[in-house]
């Protein structure tokens, strides 16, 4: 898995007074647990760009005045109207200890659905996965070159490599619709 590495500053005054001072200079309170002990800092709001704002995920390499922590992304609060980045919550990583965390989707192969004029549809953009995390995947990787016009992929068909799935099984990954253009020819030639 990708890491990324946030440099911290230890806050010495918490509460909203504070917290909002802080947002001002353009950084964003931050806390990590789940470790020996919790660790309330901020950091510049710009290093969430590349951890946040795209599908991937990270395992993040904190800095926290000169302290390195392994940890991933809990929770991110953003404001409702303006959508600035408000707080960051933080996992602590421990080697061994199982971890609960959204991982995204890449569908491999083609579809003969597809290639008949259906249309891939995207149910289910990310999992639920629970593993150590030296066994977190990139991506979980999705077969779909056996999904035909109107089938649907369900997440017990996925096969998980040292990760456990904790997605309801009976959910749909991907459908393959057929477009109306399509269930027209399909119904002249009954």
């Amino acid at each position: 898995m990708k890491s990324l590495e946030i440099v911290g500053f230890k806050r010495a005054n918490l509460g909203k007074k504070d917290a909002k001072a802080i947002r001002l200079e353009s950084y964003v309170p931050c806390v990590l647990y789940g470790g020996t002990e919790q660790v309330h800092f901020s950091a510049p709001a710009i290093l969430f760009r590349e951890l946040l704002y795209t599908p991937e995920v990270h395992i993040v390499d904190l800095n926290v005045e000169g302290t390195m922590y392994r940890a991933i992304v809990q929770d991110a609060q953003f404001h409702p109207v303006n959508e600035m980045l408000l707080h960051v919550d933080f996992l602590e990583l421990e080697a061994g200890k199982e971890v609960k965390m959204d991982i995204p989707v890449k569908y491999i192969g083609t579809s003969p659905g597809v290639q008949q004029g259906g249309k891939l549809v995207s149910k289910l953009r990310k999992l639920k996965v629970k593993a150590a995390p030296e066994n977190l995947p990139d991506f979980v990787e999705v077969n779909i070159s056996d999904l035909g016009l109107g089938k649907s992929i369900k997440v017990s068909k996925v096969e998980p490599k040292g990760y456990t799935i904790l997605t309801n099984p009976q959910a749909p990954i991907a459908t393959v619709t057929i477009p109306r253009a399509l269930k027209g020819t399909l119904n002249a030639e009954k």
